[in-house]
């Protein structure tokens, strides 16, 4: 039987309720409210983006609830191994948008000092592993931190987040197996969104659903309405009170949709029907969310409404400051490869200086994806 998939809210598809995780009033307007700034932000980068003032986007429409509510049960000393759509972990984890925005433009506040692709962050102070491009690679990479604390005794965890395209990666298999027979204390979130950029998951497995793949790695699964906030964070509050306490990891398939395209440079049309666009767009995390708000009568609408515009301020001002900033310094082209310059980069760092301004023009090239 293929696994049941979880809600609280019900409707969905949901064949099994879970109980409503008991919040407090804060907890649920900073759920919604980290929901709302990611897709502000992703509506910011995209509008940047077809600007021309950055080269390259990854939005994550509809997978707020996934983003947020699974990030919410992270503790500080945690880890973080994501892939490239998962903007709100990042806002969740406490990394502002200004510094997001840094990597976007390649500027000087950039943390990996534009020597990265756009919307590929790394953030060292909140545990935030660097993103890389190949699919799955930070799945093994996941299962690597989560087997250092647990030789060191530590009641930490490190989650990691895939889509449904990476679970047919070798690395998928590395990483869950080698998690699976050690107990490594790991969260597997695969947000299955149903398309690696244009390939149905349909074409991917022909398992009855990714959740079900957990079961040979001798390790739980567990399939959960993706577009539902306190489903997500029920689900993963299970998995992460089950790595800390010694027993294991769990994969969890975070059943959700990708409301807008794979990247800027892709079109969606091109490969998915307007009215199977609809059916989602019906099913809004954000939305629902608020919807549930409101008949709680925890938020009044005027209350959601500020959110909206707050986050919408706060993404404005945040692209407006990155972008004010200049690019990064000539010299970091020589930095972080040795401890002491040798003398033949040192001659090469003082030919470019020499060369002043020579390649200004070249700043502004966009990005060619």
């Amino acid at each position: 039987m293929p696994a049941e998939l979880l809600g609280v809210f019900g409707k969905g598809g949901v064949t099994k309720k879970l109980p409503v995780p008991v919040l407090t009033r804060e907890e649920l307007l900073g759920l919604h409210r980290n929901m709302v700034r990611t897709r502000k932000l992703d509506e910011r980068g995209m509008k940047l983006q077809r600007q021309g003032r950055i080269g390259f986007y990854v939005p994550s429409l509809g997978e707020e609830a996934a983003q947020i509510g699974s990030a919410a049960v992270l503790q500080g000393s945690d880890w973080v191994s994501p892939s490239y759509r998962q903007p709100g972990v990042a806002l969740a984890r406490g990394v502002t948008p200004v510094e997001m925005f840094d990597n976007c433009f390649g500027n000087s506040g950039d943390a990996a000092k534009g020597r990265q692709m756009p919307v590929h962050y790394t953030f060292r102070s909140r545990n935030f592993i660097s993103i890389g491009s190949p699919i799955g690679t930070q799945i093994a990479h996941a299962t690597g931190v989560a087997m250092a604390m647990r030789i060191r005794g530590e009641s930490k965890l490190c989650m990691t987040y895939f889509g449904d395209g990476a679970t047919s990666s070798n690395d998928f298999h590395t990483g869950l197996n080698f998690a699976g027979v050690f107990r490594a204390p790991c969260v597997f979130v695969c947000i299955n969104n149903q398309y690696a950029i244009s390939l149905c998951v349909t074409g991917q497995t022909s398992s009855g659903t990714i959740a079900d793949k957990a079961r040979a790695y001798g390790m739980p699964g567990m399939r959960v309405d993706g577009n539902d906030v306190l489903a997500v964070l029920a689900a993963t509050r299970l998995a992460a009170d089950a790595a800390r306490s010694g027993d294991g990891p769990t994969l969890l398939e975070l059943f959700s949709f990708r409301m807008g395209p794979h990247s800027s440079s892709d079109d969606p049309s091109r490969y998915r029907s307007k009215e199977v666009e609809a059916e989602w767009a019906a099913k809004d995390p954000i939305q629902r969310f608020e919807q549930w708000l409101l008949a709680q009568n925890t938020f009044s609408a005027s209350e959601l409404a500020a959110v909206h515009t707050a986050a919408e301020e706060e993404m404005a001002e945040a692209a407006k400051l990155s972008e004010a900033k200049a690019p990064p310094s000539k010299d970091t082209l020589f930095e972080d490869v040795y401890a002491v310059m040798p003398a033949s980069l040192q001659r090469q760092q003082a030919a470019l200086r020499a060369e002043g301004d020579a390649h200004a023009q070249d700043r502004n090239a966009a990005f060619p994806l």
